[in-house]
């Protein structure tokens, strides 16, 4: 763990990163954090550059936060990394998104294993080329005994019809005889692609937007929301140790006193 932050403080951090880490971790940690990681379009013609260079320069951004979440004590990073909503864009940029996930996990498998993080998944799979299928299920298989962190993918995700899909599933269920209690708030929970991972505590989006785009609409009732205007390939472990300060600031009552 040491080589690992020795790296990354060498990269991507001033000098004190690694005592406010440490103070960090002596305070009130969020378990889950889900990131919207907006703005890699922008930050690519910000430079006069493809689109397609911003995502791939996102995703080394992945990388890095990865690390320093480990490294936090953060327990699930869940990172919105392809929307349903997300297949209107041009194929070509679309193709190129589903190539990533390949060249991330392929490069980046060996230190999840060796840092004891676990990748799963929430989205439709099915709906995603067979390739990308390939290399999430080889990530999820190759980590699937870690017990460390969680690094939460969501591909082909839409929170609308993750709640739609978790109905049905309960309608059916119901009139199969499986359930025989009324509809709760649990049952719900326990429907979704979630049902094993707790709410997150804090959701950071990037790039200056001010909404939730379909991402964890039941899960984050109560989260607390933490916005930058910093794109996301630009998003350093510094500025995740702001959202995470600024998360120890406040009060969650969870509509208590």
């Amino acid at each position: 763990m040491y080589s690992l932050w020795k790296r990354f403080v060498k990269k991507d951090a001033s000098s004190d990163v690694a005592s406010r880490i440490q103070h960090i971790k002596k305070s009130n940690v969020p378990q889950h954090i889900a990131i919207i990681m907006d703005g890699n379009g922008r930050w690519a013609k910000k430079r006069a550059l493809p689109r397609v260079a911003g995502h791939h320069e996102g995703m080394k951004t992945v990388r890095k936060i990865t690390k320093i979440s480990n490294e936090l004590g953060i327990k699930t990073l869940t990172v919105y990394a392809f929307s349903t909503e997300n297949w209107k864009r041009p194929k070509s940029e679309v193709d190129f998104l589903m190539k990533l996930p390949q060249e991330f996990l392929g490069t980046f498998l060996p230190e999840l294993i060796a840092e004891n993080v676990r990748v799963e998944m929430m989205g439709d799979l099915s709906l995603i080329p067979s390739h990308t299928q390939k290399a999430v299920k080889q990530a999820m298989e190759d980590t699937k005994n870690n017990d460390g962190m969680i690094l939460n993918f969501a591909l082909n995700y839409g929170s609308r019809g993750e709640i739609v899909t978790a109905v049905n599933s309960i309608i059916h269920d119901s009139k199969n005889g499986i359930i025989k209690e009324d509809v709760s708030e649990e049952m719900v929970s326990s429907y979704l692609m979630t049902k094993h991972l707790p709410d997150p505590d804090l959701l950071i989006r990037t790039s200056g937007e001010k909404r939730l785009s379909n991402f964890m609409l039941w899960q984050s009732a109560y989260t607390e929301l933490w916005f930058t205007d910093v794109l996301w390939p630009d998003f350093s472990g510094e500025h995740l140790l702001q959202a995470v300060e600024e998360y120890q600031k406040r009060s969650r009552r969870f509509g208590g006193v």
